[in-house]
């Protein structure tokens, strides 16, 4: 098995696994492109890379890491330890940092540096950035991770900030106040000196995971957990800031001190349009590319925007919580269809009342929890069709459901108010064979159909 390095490997990963589908029709990059990935995703099927962009000449690739099955292959492992292989990335004893290569001004050293745009010779219109959903504001980059440096400290930063494209030099940059990079602005806008940032675009998965993490530390030291050795870098061209040496493109500029503009809608994580935010401004000093590059998208608001942002960075830390009532956890996922909002979690019981506190402790492990489905391990967590299989047959809705009102939850769900306070619910959807006898499943042993009807 070939060793993933950058996002060209990992294509070729996914293309050997039966992941990756190649669209040639050229397809147009308002609404189009992102309908025909988000078709895909919705049916299961394999990421696509579009090799034809109307009024572009480089590809576009989505969905890098929209399901299990992709996450671990980008993670080098099975489908079944991907929350084991993130909770060990994730602890900063595993750390390894990245690898600064000296000799940078190389094409050879950084890939990105063989074409380079600045000044007043850049214009990111020419760049193929989607206009993903019919209520967006315009075209946003979204899949970009954008690299950032405290000014106090020096150390690294890793997040994704959504950026709409405001003119040929200039990008809204919408930035939380919980964020790092807030922070960082924060400091420099107290010295009333502008924010240096770049945007890594196309890159190997392990560094698009590690960015979705909240980590206080930087966050390439996971990529490299990940990885088990350094994620090569190599200084920015414009700004003094250490980039992932295999980008496909890297966009580098500065966030001016207290300015501030419109901008948005974007398609949420919650499946909604968010508000106009009154956000920083990008002003872009530089834009660089590898010979014939991939622009990379994320699809805002669909399962790899979950999956980067609530599924693997959190799910260990709310099996870390469960399995502290409860070591006979068996497994656990936060499913990317229910905005990040749920968690399932599979428990060989050993006591009736194990389900529920594997709930509770899951309601406290994270705010954003707000349904807490517990199951027995014959359960299929990944299936959403087992899983509602498991709650119509297993549950007895007036003794298997509690409630936990006036909890806190995230600020943008709908059904909470302004502060997030809304009421959480617990399910115990696993057997209950001292009521009923019903206990064997009825089983169908997996069949290669490809043998008995061609073309399957």
């Amino acid at each position: 098995m070939s060793t993933i390095t950058d996002l060209r490997s990992f294509i070729s990963r996914l293309e050997d696994a039966g992941q990756l589908v190649r669209i040639q029709r050229q397809v147009d990059l308002e609404y189009e492109l992102a309908d025909i990935a988000a078709a895909l995703e919705r049916r299961r099927q394999p990421a696509p890379l579009f090799e034809e962009v109307r009024g572009s000449d480089w590809p576009v690739f989505a969905s890098a890491v929209a399901n299990q099955t992709r996450a671990a292959l980008a993670l080098g492992c099975e489908r079944g330890e991907v929350v084991e292989v993130m909770g060990h990335a994730l602890e900063p004893a595993n750390g390894i940092p990245p690898v600064r290569i000296e000799d940078a001004s190389a094409t050879a050293a950084a890939a990105w540096k063989a074409n380079v745009v600045t000044g007043d010779e850049v214009d990111v219109r020419r760049l193929p950035i989607p206009t993903h959903a019919a209520g967006d504001g315009g075209p946003f980059i979204t899949g970009g991770v954008v690299i950032s440096k405290d000014p106090v400290t020096g150390r690294g930063n890793l997040s994704y900030n959504r950026m709409q494209v405001k003119g040929a030099r200039q990008f809204g940059f919408n930035l939380n106040e919980w964020r790092h990079v807030r922070e960082f602005l924060d400091v420099q806008e107290a010295r009333d000196e502008p924010l240096e940032v770049a945007v890594a675009i196309g890159l190997d998965p392990a560094v698009m995971i590690a960015a979705g993490a909240r980590y206080d530390d930087d966050e390439l030291l996971i990529a490299g957990a990940i990885r088990g050795q350094g994620i090569p870098v190599a200084p920015g061209v414009t700004v003094d800031i250490d980039i992932p040496a295999d980008a496909e493109i890297v966009i580098e500029g500065f966030l001016g001190a207290h300015e501030r503009q419109a901008e948005g809608p974007l398609a949420e994580f919650h499946g909604y349009f968010g508000d106009l935010w009154e956000s920083p401004v990008l002003h872009v000093t530089a834009v660089c590319w590898r010979d014939k590059p991939i622009f990379q998208t994320l699809i805002p608001g669909w399962n790899e925007h979950l999956y980067l942002g609530n599924v693997l960075p959190r799910e260990p830390l709310l099996l870390k919580h469960v399995r502290h009532v409860a070591r006979n956890v068996a497994g656990l996922h936060i499913p990317p269809y229910a905005s990040g909002f749920t968690a399932i979690v599979a428990i060989d019981k050993l006591n009736p009342g194990e389900p529920k506190n594997v709930a509770l402790a899951a309601f406290t492990a994270h705010v954003n929890i707000k349904w807490c489905i517990v199951v027995d391990p014959d359960v299929d967590i990944y299936d959403p069709a087992d899983v509602m299989w498991a709650l119509t047959t297993r549950v007895d809705w007036s003794r298997d459901v509690f409630y936990v009102p006036g909890a806190q939850g995230h600020e943008m769900d709908p059904t909470a108010d302004g502060r997030g306070v809304h009421t959480k619910i617990g399910v115990d959807a696993t057997s209950k064979v001292e009521r009923r006898g019903y206990e064997d499943r009825v089983r169908y042993s997996a069949v290669d159909l490809s043998q008995f009807l061609p073309g399957v």
